[in-house]
């Protein structure tokens, strides 16, 4: 008898059952994105020891009939796909028909459903892929479906589950993202003994970010719209001798971007608030995180990372979600194209948004994640493991493992209401609407002109700023219709000089300076190796130096402003080899020397500044790209406001 045997459908169920369901919030992932899918506009879920004993999702989709409902549980059955061609353009969230026959073949199931063309429901319950009985039964149009002990039949996948309030915290976390990216849908998330999320409906997803997150996080986000025509870069097509006679080109559609990034001074320690999904489906892609690095580079420190929230919209035939068990990544046809929209959509928004840090948020925010955002910290279900933020190519840093650890879930007993509101199914997600702010005064503050509506808080009007001197040599005083101003003299002349130096480098003309004799300069091996490999980019950027000896290097020439020891200081930083095995690319390679440069070369703390250089900075400055922060993330400038100088001193 030959060793090898075709399993039964029960064991196969099993096998599948491991690479889709691996934690409970995995089993609500499936089961709501089939009630997303379905259409509803109502979705309840409720949780029992963190998913173990109980997990019920009911929705008002179009349910099913009879016969669909016992054939959604064979394997490979799905009405979301009738060819392989519709592979190629997926539209839904679930498409494999794996899911439900994979979730009953390890708990005890019971699903009640109806068509709202069907006069009666059915109901249907099976344990351990086993099914025990079908009948019908009156309920609304939807479907109820109730998971009872889960891995019962598979007690060492059962083991390996952490804490009840770790699974419930990355349940709540996953609903919390699919109620981010379905603003016009009521969703409700319920614990044995109290609820956890109650969403209404809303008419924009800046609503919902104002339900979720709250007023301080709304504040703190700046809106990103974009979009962009395929037709205009071009879409891939077969060659001639492989089209017949009638072939027709392919429409090319549009990219769309839309949502909200932080400001550069809401700052966290990992990636676990960025959510960005593609048309509607959450996903954790290294392309699409490598993009949003790049776009805050040199806007904030690069071991730090913003709170993100997008939703990117391509055509289906451009991306391709069937690479992944369980759909967390995928696959875009034209990942350069994808990545450079994404990357600069971005920065033009921070561009153009400008933000101001005050004094309040300087003293108070930090890396670490407010309590807002803490039931959203963990990863979603089967996600990947994401490496930390390369300098280079998004395909390099595969390697490195990062992993994304949830918080410990904060259990209250206090329900979570929002105003209940209507919304239209088919409006769509962003609208931002101008936010309106009333502020009231004491009965004994005088009337001043800047009382009515609030400005907002970018740095816009810096060329207005009238200087009134330093601060122990060290930041300067400004004050203008706003407020008061303490500017960092050395990280304000770096942001001058860093985006003066990419100018030059762009366009060839980088300023150097004679040295009359030559620095020598003593190396380690590594850097002189390094030296080798950066020579062409140091002569780019205003140096002229060669080996003089086996660990020396003799500079003829450097940009204008270095000397001395700071000349030595700088290609000791330069050449060090830091970067623990990561690919640098080009771009990468040349911000972080500009950055170097810009960092020597800059006016020092304890510097006296005369009237005249003051006034100078502070108007480069002003026409500086980022005037937030220098390249290496630290802040600029801070205002204190009038309105605040007012509460001080309790005006209003």
């Amino acid at each position: 008898m030959g060793r090898i045997r075709v399993l039964s459908d029960q064991v196969a169920n099993q096998i599948a059952a491991g690479e889709v369901v691996e934690r409970p919030a995995s089993v609500v992932k499936e089961l709501l994105e089939n009630a997303l899918d379905a259409r509803a506009t109502r979705i309840r879920i409720e949780v029992e020891a963190g998913g173990r004993k109980l997990i019920r999702i009911a929705d008002d989709g179009h349910g099913m009939g009879r016969d669909d409902s016992l054939l959604a549980f064979e394997r490979h059955a799905t009405s979301k796909l009738r060819s392989s061609d519709d592979l190629l353009q997926i539209a839904t969230l679930g498409f494999r028909g794996e899911a439900l026959p994979s979730i009953a073949s390890v708990s005890r199931l019971t699903m009640e459903t109806r068509a709202p063309e069907d006069e009666a429901g059915t109901l249907l319950e099976i344990a351990g892929g086993k099914l025990l009985r079908v009948e019908d039964l009156g309920r609304p149009a939807g479907t109820t479906l109730t998971i009872r002990d889960l891995f019962f039949n598979t007690p060492a996948r059962r083991k390996f589950l952490r804490s009840e309030s770790t699974e419930l915290q990355h349940v709540a976390a996953l609903v919390t993202h699919y109620a981010l990216a379905n603003p016009t849908k009521h969703f409700e998330l319920h614990s044995a003994t109290h609820a956890l999320l109650v969403a209404p409906a809303v008419t924009s997803a800046a609503d919902r970010m104002f339900q979720i997150f709250g007023r301080e996080t709304v504040d703190q986000m700046i809106p990103v719209a974009a979009e962009t025509d395929f037709a205009r870069v071009g879409i891939p097509e077969p060659p001639p001798w492989k089209r017949d006679e009638n072939y027709e080109p392919p429409e090319p559609g549009v990219m769309r971007i839309s949502g909200f990034v932080s400001k550069p001074e809401l700052q966290k320690l990992n990636r676990n608030s960025i959510y960005v999904f593609v048309n509607g489906r959450l996903i954790r892609d290294r392309l699409v995180l490598h993009a949003l690095s790049e776009s805050y580079r040199n806007v904030i420190p690069p071991t730090s990372f913003p709170v993100v929230l997008l939703f990117l919209d391509v055509p289906p035939a451009e991306v391709d979600v069937n690479v992944h068990p369980a759909k967390t990544e995928v696959r875009f046809r034209q990942q350069s194209i994808v990545h450079d929209f994404l990357r600069d959509s971005v920065r033009t928004a921070l561009i153009a948004a400008r933000p101001v840090m005050s004094f309040a948020m300087a003293l108070t925010d930090s890396p670490l994640a407010a309590e807002a955002l803490r039931i959203d910290v963990s990863p979603m279900p089967g996600a990947p493991d994401l490496p930390p933020a390369s300098e280079g190519d998004p395909q390099q840093g595969d390697a490195a493992a990062f992993s994304l650890q949830p918080d410990a879930f904060l259990a209250t007993e206090q329900r979570i209401v929002f105003p209940q509101t209507e919304a239209p199914v088919d409006e769509p997600p962003f609208l931002l609407e101008p936010e309106q702010r009333v502020s009231g005064r004491h009965s004994c503050s005088s009337a001043t002109p800047e009382e009515g509506e609030e400005r907002p808080e970018t740095l816009h009007s810096l060329a207005t700023l009238r200087a009134v001197g330093q601060l122990r040599n060290s930041f300067i005083l400004a004050v203008n219709e706003d407020g008061l101003w303490i500017i960092d003299q050395h990280v304000a002349h770096e942001r001058v000089l860093f985006e003066k130096i990419l100018r030059e480098r762009r366009t060839e003309s980088v300023q150097r300076q004679r040295l009359l004799m030559p620095l020598l300069v003593d190396l380690q091996p590594a850097q002189m190796l390094a030296f080798a490999e950066l020579a062409d980019e140091l002569d780019r950027n205003g140096f002229e130096a060669e080996p003089f000896g086996p660990r020396t290097l003799a500079v003829k020439a450097a940009p204008v402003g270095l000397e001395g020891k700071e000349l030595e200081h700088l290609l000791d930083e330069v050449l060090a080899d830091d970067r623990t095995g990561q690919v640098e690319n080009a771009e990468a390679r040349r911000t972080r020397i500009a950055a170097s440069i810009a960092c020597h070369a800059a006016i020092k703390i304890n510097m006296p500044l005369d009237p005249a250089k003051i006034e100078w900075l502070l108007a480069e400055l002003a026409k500086t790209q980022h005037p937030t922060s220098c390249p290496h993330g630290r802040p600029i400038a801070l205002r204190y406001s009038l309105k605040e100088i007012q509460r001080a001193f309790n005006r209003i």
